[in-house]
């Protein structure tokens, strides 16, 4: 995927958002497995858990469809 912005209604938009809502998707996804397996119950500070596991799954979305 191209990084280019986008137009939308004489607003220009970053492609690095596509990125940020997938991120999203995929860290709720990961959050969800985690909780309703055992490992869930090894995360001590459940919001500081989160949030790095976000930056990394961004980096992970960044890195596998950003541009060569």
């Amino acid at each position: 995927m191209g990084l280019r912005e986008w137009a939308l209604g004489g607003v220009l938009l970053s492609p690095f958002l596509v990125y940020v809502v997938l991120a999203l998707g995929l860290t709720a996804a990961v959050h969800l497995l985690l909780h309703l397996t055992p490992l869930g119950r090894w995360i001590w500070h459940k919001a500081l858990f989160d949030c790095a596991l976000f930056i990394c799954v961004l980096t992970l979305v960044t890195l596998w469809l950003g541009p060569l």
